[in-house]
């Protein structure tokens, strides 16, 4: 079975500089990959580009067979891609709700309001907030709520759980858990070496650019004298 994203030789700039150097990487349709690295090695860069953020480019970016390259940030979700950046986008003078219901939705499969209330009970109880008075960790749950009302296949996370507490920590374990058993595909960039160790099915890890491995979870305790030498863990 084709790969639901398929990246093959992804180079990208920032003006003259060059940070990506040929990214290969394959996402399954279902599965939760995580890419792993230490700061400033291309994790950020990576999802940002294949989402079109990035725009200078080269290299190959399918989802669900389609050639992504020359689709325009704005058309991105409707082929069928979220993407939930490390500073989250929530409007602050909107409630949570009309935060929520502010996206449209894309393609068909994506959660009600009811069942977002039921993965979220926080989110239920602050439906009225806005969301300037909202903490770090709803905020992170609203901005990836969000994402689910709208029907997309691919959920991308950049730095889910960056600066929250353990608890909340927890329930974005949860929460992905619940997602991967509804079918649901989800990319994620992730510092927190445990939390990835939790959520993910395989592992990319990324150093100087580049790839530089990529194994399932099931391999993990071969690969720590490895993850030890390129992240310090």
């Amino acid at each position: 079975m084709a790969p639901l994203l398929q990246v093959s030789n992804l180079n990208a700039w920032y003006g003259e500089s060059h940070v990506l150097h040929g990214v290969n990487m394959t996402v399954g349709e279902g599965e939760t990959i995580t890419i792993l690295g230490r700061n400033g090695v291309g994790k950020t860069t990576t999802l940002r580009t294949i989402v079109g953020i990035i725009r200078e480019r080269k290299g190959e970016i399918r989802f669900a067979g389609k050639d992504m390259a020359n689709v325009p940030l704005h058309k991105t979700a409707h082929h069928g891609i979220g993407f939930v950046p490390e500073e989250r986008g929530i409007f602050s003078t909107l409630t949570v709700e009309e935060n929520l219901m502010l996206p449209p939705v894309v393609a068909e499969g994506g959660m009600s309001l009811d069942e977002i209330y039921e993965l979220f009970p926080n989110l239920k109880e602050r439906r009225s907030s806005p969301g300037t008075k909202l903490s770090g960790g709803e905020q992170q749950m609203l901005a990836i709520a969000r994402i689910l009302r709208t029907g997309v296949k691919l959920l991308i996370l950049d730095e889910p759980t960056e600066g929250l507490a353990p608890v909340i920590v927890q329930r974005i374990g949860e929460v992905l858990k619940t997602l991967k058993a509804r079918g649901m595909t989800v990319l994620l960039v992730e510092q927190n070496f445990r939390f990835a160790s939790r959520v993910a099915d395989r592992f990319y890890l990324m150093d100087h650019g580049q790839m530089v491995a990529d194994f399932p979870v099931s391999e993990l305790p071969g690969k720590m004298d490895m993850l030890h030498k390129v992240l310090g863990v």
